[in-house]
């Protein structure tokens, strides 16, 4: 009877790991009463104001990719206030900072820090004083509404079962800053993590995401055509890359209009071309500079293969050279970001309690992408956008990256919110369900 024995103890560990799945976020009343209580607090005049200095200090402050080192400072020195302690440096200029027991589990919610090299074209008191630099994505959002968790997690530190870690992550623009993040290890032993990113897309009071395949993986190629310059009188003197470049444009689009299947989405797009100087000369050297998503690591890898086919091909054909750098060290290709199911779903039972269902929306795939996918294929991981538009504040920009871009800073108190219910009804699960695993192997 040995057998049946073991068939019953798994059975009953099946049953325990089922019915932790299907409840992670614990009973809806003790959420709900969970979320209100975090919002409520981050929404005190007092705490309200003080996420709103924070924003606007960062806002003016804006630094580039692995050059935060004064937004890293000031990140660090409101941890000092808050008791907070952390580890710095972490991939150049990133912090990660610890509260609870220190114990397993440990969860991980995560900001990123850095600029764009954007001139900000939004009049008013707290505008960039960076010349040509401007939190365009909401990065000074991300920061601040990390540390209002912070704040908030550090009140319940002592009552918290395990470990949170915030991450302060450089460099996501364009540079991977989640990977150096990774390859240091700051984020060994982690059990799960969780990002916000804010939409304008979105009305403020507003959440959504996907389970599954949710942003791009993306990569970029640099390009150099290389011919014979001479008159543009006497072509057949020459070997025009101008041309060149002309037929590897073109070409480059069927690779996803005549080599992809009409129901799985691929970009290729080239979005810089420059050579040339006078009307009548034919250059020596044409430069190209683009861009390659897919939402499959198969279909990150093909398209890599096939641009560089098609470039050195087609510059053949009309007698240049060409070469193609995927800038694989300094622009390292960034994976499609896939979200975790049951993190998913415990994050959205979490929103919910927060801003109501009707507030939570499942949000279409989109070929945009963010570094935060390293940590999907790392653990499990996600990621949900935060409406920020409140149409009332003037400005028409309903996109990322733009130089009119303005933010409701309404929103700073509900993602605050937002990230300290997750964490906190996250290791209340675990913790749990751990519990009752261990239960069931005892009795």
């Amino acid at each position: 009877m040995e057998w049946l024995r073991i068939v019953v103890l798994f059975s009953t560990l099946a049953i325990h790991v089922s019915r932790g799945q299907e409840s992670t976020t614990g009973s809806l009343p003790e959420l709900s009463q969970l979320s209100r209580e975090l919002l409520d607090s981050a929404r005190e005049p007092e705490f309200f104001d003080w996420l709103r200095k924070v924003r606007r200090k960062i806002h003016e402050n804006p630094e580039l990719a692995f050059e935060e080192d004064e937004t890293s400072q000031f990140i660090r020195s409101e941890l000092d206030l808050l008791g907070i302690e952390y580890t710095w440096p972490v991939a150049k200029t990133g912090v990660v900072a610890s509260i609870g027991s220190g114990l397993q589990p440990w969860f991980a919610l995560r900001a990123d820090m850095d600029a764009l090299p954007i001139q900000e074209l939004v009049e008013w008191e707290h505008k960039s004083k960076n010349p040509g630099k401007m939190h365009a994505c909401g990065h000074d959002v991300h920061v601040t509404m990390l540390l209002g968790a912070a704040k908030l997690l550090q009140l319940k530190s002592k009552q918290l079962k395990g470990t949170i870690k915030l991450v302060f992550q450089p460099a996501e623009e364009g540079h991977a800053g989640a990977y150096h993040m990774l390859k240091e290890g700051a984020l060994d032993g982690i059990h799960g993590i969780f990002g916000l990113h804010v939409w304008p897309e979105m009305p403020t009071g507003s959440i959504g995401s996907r389970p599954g395949p949710f942003l791009a993986g993306a990569g970029r190629f640099l390009v150099t055509v290389q011919g014979k310059g001479g008159h543009a009188a006497a072509p057949h003197l020459t070997a025009d890359p101008i041309l060149a470049a002309c037929s590897v444009i073109l070409a480059l689009q069927q690779i996803v209009s005549r080599e992809t299947d009409p129901l799985e989405a691929r970009v290729v797009t080239v979005g810089f071309v420059n050579g040339g100087q006078a009307a009548n000369v034919i250059p020596e050297t044409v430069e190209l500079k683009g861009t390659f998503r897919s939402l499959t690591l198969d279909g990150i890898h093909y398209l890599q293969q096939r641009i560089k086919e098609v470039i050195e091909m087609q510059a053949s054909v009309h007698r240049c050279n060409a070469t193609v750098d995927f800038m694989l060290e300094k622009m390292r290709p960034y994976p499609p970001t896939v979200i975790d199911e049951a993190l998913y779903v415990h994050s959205k039972s979490v929103s919910e309690a927060l801003v109501g269902e009707p507030n939570v929306y499942l949000l279409p795939m989109t070929m945009g992408a963010e570094d935060f996918s390293f940590y999907t294929h790392k653990m499990p991981a996600a990621m949900f956008m935060i409406g920020t538009t409140d149409h009332t504040l003037g400005s028409n920009a309903t996109s990322l990256h733009s130089p009119y871009l303005v933010i409701d800073e309404e929103v700073l108190p509900i993602g605050a919110a937002l990230h300290a219910a997750v964490a906190i009804s996250f290791l209340d699960s675990n913790t749990d369900a751990a519990a009752a695993t261990q239960t069931s192997f005892t009795t």
